[in-house]
Order: structure tokens, then sequence, then C-alpha cells
């Protein structure tokens, strides 16, 4: 077995051998499987994690976890071991744990976009949005490309001296860049141009040219939800699920009827995100703002990230908005509550609060840089923000590199951080896990009625907390059957009276009974239902009952007829 450790990021290789081992290690409680291959042909490995002895993971309500399907986000891979290693080592020692798995299934995907990720986690790195694809381009255009210049590990920024810059040095932390006063002409000192760190092809000595990157898809642009194509949003790709990876995904849910809930695990920001990308909140329907809300709660309440919607919070552009996610369309297509955790927030860190999510990028008062830079010094022992130092260019002759190391703090948690940020969030999975339906037999009576006749009246409840369609969003879409209930006979038995096959429709949650105005709310029934039937056989006989529903699980009793 190999020793794991949540305080690291794992290559692929590695990574596979940990769940490898992990599947042969407990195959009572997991199996690993592969959705689909990646670009560059790497398997998409998807954990299953259950109690197999209580029945298989499809007869279970089930939630999603994907990780890492942008390269650079590798936080929520080891989140997503975290959370599998949680399942794993907590059944049958941690009665939550083990109320999860022996009751509810866990298909956990550690590295939807694994091409990605190991350019990211490169002895020499190189970061791009998502997959290895070229596309739109299909050549190295000329111009500037982010890279690591001396080998050390890192692509940090490099600061170009230039009298028409827009940066200079801090006056008393000559390490700190800030943006120039609008009226400073360039005989008021010294001034740079900030670039990060990398090179520039074919340059002719006077323009350094952002070209768009070769490897431009957004996997997070390509889900079928409103998809907009590429000249509307950048990394949308040729047509919805044009990339393997996303298909795979797409594909691996849809096959898997039972998934009741979704975290898509990203980062960086430190906030739980839901829906809708596109939309404010009135296109919800009430009920599922409301849950959408008090799952949020929750979820704030067990990991300290706020909860949020992307079109109110967390639109890069207030004018724009994303189209084509997948938190969007789990919702939007399947009717499923899905979130999409952004891990971490150095400036919660730095103890910097009360920012809006996306606008402080954009502007922010120097001394939230300051507290940062301290931040890195004492916290990081400087590693977060290295020191200018002297490297000849091979275009621009003498820069200086430095400034932030920003896959190493920003785009995801130091190592020493990284356990204890992400070790909340397994928590946050199994109370998702548990709030979806589940069906239960509340009562299941056989009577004699005659030598050969019997009667047969079975009562089932939904027992958990959110009604047996989930939402109603799946209702509107028909995105789920009612429950089913079946009878198998055996050979000189038959139904008197019932069908022997019948639908009794959906069945409420606890959630429609709890509301706060509890002397305005009258508790009925709704989350019970019952069947009868009269069947004529010889004593002794058994009779098979099944009762399925695609979300809320399914039963298999034998009955008896004595």
């Amino acid at each position: 077995m190999p020793q794991v450790r949540f305080n690291e990021f794992h290559r692929y290789e590695e990574l596979t051998v940990i769940l490898k081992a992990w599947a042969d290690e407990f195959p009572g409680l997991c199996r690993l499987g592969s959705i689909g291959k990646s670009y560059e042909g790497r398997d998409i490995w998807l954990m299953t994690v259950t109690n197999f002895g209580t029945g298989e993971d499809a007869d279970k309500p089930a939630l999603w976890v994907d990780a890492n399907i942008h390269a650079t986000e590798v936080t929520g891979c080891t989140a997503a071991l975290h959370l599998i290693w949680t399942l794993l080592q907590g059944h049958g020692r941690e009665e939550r744990v083990t109320r999860a798995l022996d009751t509810r299934s866990f298909y956990v995907v550690p590295r939807l976009n694994p091409d990605g990720a190991e350019l990211a986690l490169a002895d020499r790195p190189r970061f791009i949005r998502s997959g290895v694809r070229p596309y739109p381009l299909l050549d190295e255009p000329d111009g500037f490309r982010e890279e690591d210049l001396d080998g050390d590990g890192r692509v940090l920024m490099m600061r170009v001296p230039d009298p028409h810059g827009a940066w200079k040095r801090h006056p008393d932390e000559s390490r700190l860049m800030i943006p120039r006063a609008p009226d400073e002409w360039p005989e008021d000192g010294d001034f740079y141009r900030l670039l990060p760190e990398g090179s520039i092809r074919n340059y002719d000595g006077v323009s350094i040219k952002i070209p768009p990157a070769i490897e431009g898809l957004d996997f997070n642009r390509n889900f079928p939800m409103e998809w907009a194509t590429e000249n509307e949003q950048l990394g949308a790709g040729p047509y919805p699920v044009s990339e393997p990876e996303v298909r795979a995904m797409v594909q691996a849910v849809t096959n898997r009827p039972n998934i009741t809930g979704a975290i898509l695990y990203h980062t960086f920001s430190g906030v739980h995100l839901r829906p809708y990308s596109a939309h404010d909140d009135e296109r919800f329907l009430t009920f599922d703002l409301r849950a959408y809300k008090l799952i949020g709660e929750n979820a704030t309440k067990i990991t300290g990230y706020p909860h949020a919607s992307v079109f109110h919070d967390f639109k890069y552009e207030p004018k724009e908005t994303i189209k084509g996610g997948a938190d969007d369309w789990l919702y939007e297509h399947l009717g499923i509550f899905a979130w999409t955790t952004e891990f971490w927030s150095p400036q919660r860190q730095a103890g910097i609060e009360n920012f809006h999510l996306i606008e402080w990028f954009r502007d922010h008062p120097v001394e939230d840089d300051l507290k940062l830079l301290h931040w890195s010094d004492e916290q990081l022992r400087g590693r977060g923000y290295a020191d200018w130092y002297q490297f000849e260019h091979p275009q621009l002759g003498r820069v200086d590199l430095g400034g932030w190391d920003q896959m190493y703090c920003w785009t995801n948690p130091p190592p020493e951080f990284l356990e204890a940020e992400i070790a909340p969030h397994s928590d946050f999975a199994i109370f998702h896990a548990l709030v979806s339906p589940r069906l239960e037999i509340h009562s299941l009576d056989v009577t004699r009625i005659d030598q050969n006749l019997h009667s047969i009246r079975l009562v089932v409840v939904n027992t958990g907390w959110l009604p047996t369609s989930v939402s109603e969003k799946a209702k509107e879409r028909k995105a789920t059957r009612p429950i089913e209930v079946e009878l198998t006979l055996p050979e000189g038995a038959r139904v008197v009276t019932g069908d022997r096959k019948l639908e009794v429709g959906q069945l409420e949650g606890r959630i429609d009974k709890s509301s706060a105005l509890w002397w305005w709310h009258e508790e009925g029934t709704t989350d019970r239902t019952k069947a009868e039937w009269v069947v004529e056989g010889p004593e002794g006989s058994v009779v098979q009952l099944e009762v399925r529903h695609a979300r809320a699980g399914t039963i298999r009793r034998a009955v008896v007829l004595t």
C-alpha cells in the first residue's frame, strides 16, 4: 500500500497506483473503473464507493464528485482522494460515514483532465487552461508564450524596465509593484512593464504580442447547457461535448440515473458556487432556490466557505455571462443540485475581509497587497513572493524575475496548508449525499383471505430530506421516472386485484415539511404511498416484490403467502 499524504499533489502515475491499491485493499467498499480516455490516451479514473454488502451502487442514491477539470487546479484532485479515504477508513468506525456507505453511493473522479494536470505538475511546468488539444489554432502563433525560463520549476513574473511601463516600485516596499500614477512622466522615476515569465516567438524587437493560447480549450465551457460558439465564448470548443474528457463525464453521469447531487472541485476563491451562470435567481423554481440556499447554508456551516450565485456574485465581466458550465448543465438538464467548490482564498489568509470575489482583482487598495506580502513573509517563509533577481532574457536582454509564485500559493494552497483546507469538504460531501431521497418500506402486510387468496399491502416512505424527484426542475424536465412497484409471481399464482406493475408517483421529503412557520404549515403524509393486491396462489408460494426509483433507490423483498 502506498503511503497517501494529503499535503501534496500527485502526478498521474502515482494517482493511478493509489487508486488501484485502495480498490485492492477495500474490495467490499470501492471499485475502480475508467469512464474514458483523455486526448493523450490516459484513463479518466472513476472510483465507486459504497458498501456493496448492503446493495449495488446503482440501487442507492448517489453523489457525483469530480475534480481537476482545469489543468492547474490540482487541489481538487487531492480533495477527492481525501473524500475517498475518509469514506474507506470511516466505514464501521464513524456513524455518519457508515450510514452514508450503507445507504448511498459515491462516484468520485479525482482528475477529469489528466493531460493538462501533467503539464502543470511537470518538473518544468507549463500552465494551460484545460486540455492539450490544439484549438482553435493548429500551429504555435508568434508572440509571447508563458514558460519557466530558468528551469527552477516556477513560472514567476517578469519585470521589464521601460519608461513607458504602467508599473513602479512601492516607495516603502521595493519588492512590491504598484500602478504608476496617471500624471507621472518618464523622467519622474523608474517604470516597468509586467509580464508573466516567458519568451517571445519571432520577436521583432518592438512589439510584444499576446496571442491566444494554442491550447485554448476551456472544458467548463463545453457542456450542453446554453453552449455558445467559440466566437461568442473563448474555450467553448467546436460543438457541445466535443472534447473526450467532457464527453466521458457527460456519458458517465447520464449512465447513472441514481445521481442526486454533484460537487465539482475547482480553485480558487474559497466559495461554494451555484447556478445559474447566465441568469438571475428569478429563473429558479421557488422550491429549488430554497433548497439550494438551505444546502448552501449547511455547506458554509461545515466548511466555512460562503455560498454564492455565479450570476450575482462571480461574473468575470459585469456585462458578460458564462455559458456551457457543468453545474448549470447538471441542474438545468437533469434537475440535480450541483455545486462548484472553489478551494482556497489567499486574501482571507492574509486577513482581508469583505472583498468582492471578482472585482477585487480589478481594483483594491495597496494595503491589501502589503498584507499579502506580509502573509507570504510570515506564514510561507517568503516562499510565496520571490525577491526579484536579474535574468538575461533571450529576446529582451536583462530583466528581473520574481513576484508571486501563483501556482504555489494562489492557484492552489501551499502544500503545508492543503490538508487542513480540504478536510471539511469531505464532511460536506457526506452531508450532501445524506440529504438525498431514500425509499424504505414503512410496512408490508400479508393477510390470508381464503385458502389460496391473500391480500398484500405495501406502504413505502421516502426517508430522505429531498423529494424523490430531487428538484422541481427534474419534474419540469421529466428527468426522472415515478416510483415503480412490481410483483413477480411464481408458477401457479396470479394477481386477482391490482396491477402486477404500477407507478405510484413521486414522494415529498422532509424539506417540504420543515417550514419555520410550523403553526401555518400542516404536515401531511405526502412522503408515503401504498399499494395493495389480492393474489391467488398455493400456500407457501413466494412472491417477489420490487420497489424502484432511479434516484431514491431500489428495495427487493420476498413475500410468502402464508
